[in-house]
């Protein structure tokens, strides 16, 4: 399956934070949206980093609390790994695994057109073994009742 594919079965605007949105405006999109992540953009809508939950968690405990005067700036990862639309769903989950990550940004030319998590590969792989097995079943059930054992 196509990332473009798994898109267009997942109608969600993509939530994104700007340099200057601070830790705990970045903590309220993510628990209100239920995410892990928000892609960074600059003024021209263009991805310069993605910050994580786990970002976040860790900085809290590295700070011993005291990350109020930070920003999404402060702790946003800027070295990139992100996917494109025609991009098939079993390589963006080979990145994901190489390099130990949740979510990947899908973007087509400097534009994020969508998000792809962990969750989302596990969901579509769930649903074609799903649909695998069900195939499967109904050839073993044509062929016993045609007496082809």
């Amino acid at each position: 399956m196509l990332v473009k594919t798994m898109l267009e079965k997942k109608p969600r605007e993509v939530i994104t934070a700007a340099t200057a949105t601070t830790i705990d405006e970045a903590m309220d999109l993510l628990i209100k949206n239920q995410i892990g992540c928000l892609p960074v953009l600059d003024r021209d809508k263009k991805l310069i980093g993605i910050i994580s939950d786990k970002d976040i968690f860790e900085k809290i405990h590295q700070t011993k609390g005291q990350y109020q005067n930070l920003t999404v700036d402060d702790l946003m990862k800027t070295e990139l790994i992100v996917g494109l639309p025609d991009d098939d769903i079993d390589y963006i989950a080979g990145l994901m695994e190489k390099n130990y990550i949740r979510h990947v940004p899908i973007v087509d030319g400097d534009q994020v057109v969508g998000m792809i998590s962990l969750r989302d590969i596990h969901k579509t792989f769930v649903k074609n073994k799903e649909i695998e097995n069900r195939y499967l079943m109904d050839m073993l059930e044509k062929r016993d009742k045609s007496g082809d054992i």
